[in-house]
């Protein structure tokens, strides 16, 4: 497979960390010009994990980018998923040990450089008594205020902020298990788990899903899991899902048992080559990459990192574009959609969060706003 290089300049500015990091998500704005970030990470030496904010100023071209922390929580074991709400500062965090904990950001106040004094973010919220999950939750996502998580054990729970508890939607008695979840409007939302199967729940119809991707289409040439989803908030019905073995696909629910196949395997004997061909983290719709086609058929273009190190774009009918290509795996990355595009010296910036093992990379990319360029 054809891999298209990166045509609009890019600035990448690479911030190593001293603690391993398992995810990162944007918060809404500190200001115009100074963005906040939360910060899943792990301290190896100390056997730690911990929540962090920092923010995070965008200089001009001669200016290094530099992370400030603010607030530090302490997770009762490893973060496994990390949600951040549109529209507040509250974040969503799952462990490894079951626990479901939201937090307020708490940016008004700042920590030394070394987060070890100041402010402390603290649970607004944490679910963890008996029966919530059996081991570790995969997935979480949140929106407006009700939360939403899967596990291997196959329960599916809603938590919403201000309860106490939390409620069943679903409990697959281990016979199932789920990966990945993602609110597609305040009533529904898709899940994914293994045999690259996705389900979509309509909570207005309780008792299962009311619609499913069998993991079936790819008869049998490969046993996979979903890792990650994301659902474009203008066209509901496509759902986009990425996995193992370079997996990365569309379910269209107007045409619900064939898949649209970016990377990977495809159906029958039209095998789709696969870039990457390792586990597939995290695929988000990128909101900066302007289609070559607009047709509402089409499968607009989506951004993956994977565990062999790649960053890229893929959009049906078209070569992927390679962004970054590292020796080691992305664990996970976010696009920033509070404040894509400000005027900083007469030019519009865009700015993506990436998280590879130790190190953080921030793509500040310099593009027309009206055309949609990709950095």
């Amino acid at each position: 497979m054809a891999i298209t290089a990166v045509q609009n300049p890019t600035q990448i500015h690479r911030l190593p960390q001293s603690k391993y990091i398992d995810a990162v998500r944007w918060l809404p704005p500190l200001s115009p010009l100074s963005k906040l970030a939360v910060l899943a990470v792990f301290d190896c030496d100390a056997d730690t994990p911990f929540l962090e904010t920092h923010s995070l100023s965008i200089p001009s071209s001669s200016q290094t980018l530099t992370l400030t922390p603010h607030s530090r929580w302490t997770p009762p074991s490893r973060i496994t998923s990390l949600a951040a709400t549109a529209g507040s500062l509250h974040v969503v965090a799952s462990t490894l040990s079951g626990s479901l904990h939201v937090l307020s950001s708490g940016h008004d106040s700042m920590v030394d450089d070394n987060c070890g004094s100041g402010s402390m973010m603290e649970p607004v919220l944490s679910v963890d008594e008996v029966g919530f999950h059996v081991g570790p939750i995969c997935g979480v996502d949140v929106i407006e205020s009700v939360c939403v998580s899967v596990g291997e054990d196959g329960r599916v729970n809603l938590v919403s902020f201000g309860d106490e508890g939390f409620r069943r939607v679903f409990d697959g008695n281990g016979l199932v298990g789920f990966n990945a979840v993602k609110w597609a409007s305040p009533s529904e939302f898709v899940t994914g788990g293994y045999g690259f199967g996705l389900q979509w729940w309509d909570l207005r119809r309780p008792g299962g899903p009311v619609s499913q991707l069998k993991g079936y289409w790819s008869q049998g040439k490969t046993v996979g899991m979903i890792h990650s989803i994301d659902i474009h908030p203008s066209r509901k019905h496509t759902c986009l899902a990425g996995g193992s073995s370079g997996t990365i696909f569309a379910w269209d629910l107007r045409w619900q048992q064939q898949p649209i196949v970016l990377s990977g395997f495809g159906v029958g004997d039209a095998a789709t080559p696969s870039f990457p061909e390792s586990e597939v983290w995290e695929v988000q719709y990128d909101c900066y990459t302007k289609p070559s086609n607009i047709s509402s058929s089409r499968v607009l273009p989506a951004m993956f990192g994977s565990e062999d190190g790649i960053l890229a774009v893929v959009e049906q009918g078209e070569e992927p574009t390679e962004l970054l290509a590292e020796p080691c795996a992305i664990n996970s990355f976010d696009i920033d959609l509070q404040n894509p595009s400000v005027s900083t010296e007469q030019k519009p910036y865009q700015t993506q969060f990436l998280v590879q093992e130790f190190y953080i990379y921030v793509f500040v990319g310099f593009a027309c706003c009206h055309t949609g360029c990709h950095m």
